[in-house]
């Protein structure tokens, strides 16, 4: 079987789903592929944090305004709620890089912030128990958006237009064709398009050659443990956050639609060239690093497992997005290497990548995301 299409969308997770609903909604024929289910079952966590500025550069700071525009859009008119306001926190050691260059972003951009040493910290927050050394930045409109219904609020709206979706068929290779398009195999058919995008997430570099070594998947453990004091926990006693410690990066969420209080650890580097080399089975060890990690900073939360779970991520060298169309291939647009930190944008991502397709352009200011940075 042989299909035509505007355009082909491979991957239809947080950023496939985002453009395969602005796709269709320009009046597009598209189709979006995915390996696995519509949401995802690979165990990806259900929540993502917002983080309202980012001191990256200029070109994050108008992304991220577009997208909350298209978050709020997205939300109206869905019948769940996609987002929630929690507040958030950054700590580590007090006067340390991290916590000195987000007190400086927010001063450059004008936001409101307030500085916490860890006892008010831990009284404004019992679930923290924090080192006499370490202070927080807290910002009152940090969240985190529940990111399987932000993907299904997007599938819904591409259906609503128009759209293809196929779930469990797995994208063998595309070529390009003598009239500027593409073909696609999969182990189900073959498709053609005039366009395609790639937003295979951890499996990019597998379809873009021009990315191998360089969009590389990592993979991440997050666990959901029963809090002792569930009251600490709860979405308004308890903010999202990250957190620095000798042990590494961590984020985490209150207790949210399923039991236990979520967090994990950021990018490990248990580096691989492929997704599937990882071990997809959390191990003891995985939660043994975790259940020590939460006994030391938030004891009241350490309490039996309720859940672990694996997901890869794809990070870039410089942990900045690919956003680009491939220069020997301009027809094939790439959002890739979101390094932990993208799905926030997936609204306005989304947005960008329809424009490449069918535009070839876009009006966002994407410089800092194109490939010939490497």
């Amino acid at each position: 079987m042989t299909d035509r299409y505007d355009a082909i969308v491979l991957g239809v997770g947080e950023m496939g789903a985002a453009t395969v609903a602005h796709l269709a909604e320009r009046g597009a024929t598209v189709l979006g592929l995915e390996r696995d289910d519509v949401p995802r079952g690979d165990g990806a966590a259900g929540t993502r944090l917002i983080r309202r500025a980012y001191d990256e550069g200029p070109a994050y700071v108008s992304l991220r305004r577009r997208a909350d525009e298209l978050w709020t859009d997205l939300e109206a008119g869905h019948d769940r709620r996609l987002s929630y306001e929690t507040g958030s926190i950054e700590a580590g050691p007090a006067g340390s890089d991290r916590l000195e260059k987000s007190r400086r972003t927010y001063e450059e951009h004008g936001l409101e912030y307030e500085m916490l040493s860890s006892g008010p910290l831990s009284d404004r927050y019992p679930g923290f128990q924090l080192p006499e050394a370490y202070e927080a930045v807290y910002r009152p409109d940090g969240g985190f958006l529940a990111s399987q219904r932000c993907i299904v609020a997007h599938v819904e709206r591409a259906h609503d237009a128009g759209a293809t979706i196929r779930a469990r068929e797995r994208v063998v290779g595309w070529q390009s064709t003598g009239d500027g398009g593409v073909t696609v195999d999969t182990d189900h058919a073959r498709y053609e398009a005039d366009n395609l995008v790639v937003t295979a997430g951890a499996w990019t570099a597998q379809f873009v050659d021009e990315l191998e070594g360089i969009v590389v998947p990592d993979r991440q453990v997050v666990a959901r443990l029963q809090p002792e004091v569930p009251a600490y926990f709860e979405p308004g006693a308890h903010p999202v956050w990250t957190l620095q410690v000798p042990e590494g990066l961590f984020y985490g969420f209150p207790v949210h639609d399923v039991p236990g209080f979520e967090f994990g650890r950021c990018n490990r580097r248990e580096t691989a060239d492929s997704p599937r080399a990882f071990e997809r089975e959390p191990t003891q060890a995985d939660e043994r690093l975790l259940r020590e990690f939460a006994e030391e900073y938030f004891p009241d939360g350490a309490g039996p497992t309720m859940g672990l779970q694996t997901r890869p991520s794809a990070n870039t060298p410089d942990g900045d997005f690919v956003l680009d169309t491939l220069a020997d291939h301009p027809q094939v647009a790439v959002g890739a290497g979101f390094s932990g930190h993208g799905a926030t944008f997936a609204t306005a991502v989304g947005e960008v990548l329809a424009d490449l397709a069918l535009e070839g352009e876009t009006e966002h200011d994407i410089e800092p995301f194109s490939l010939d940075r490497f």
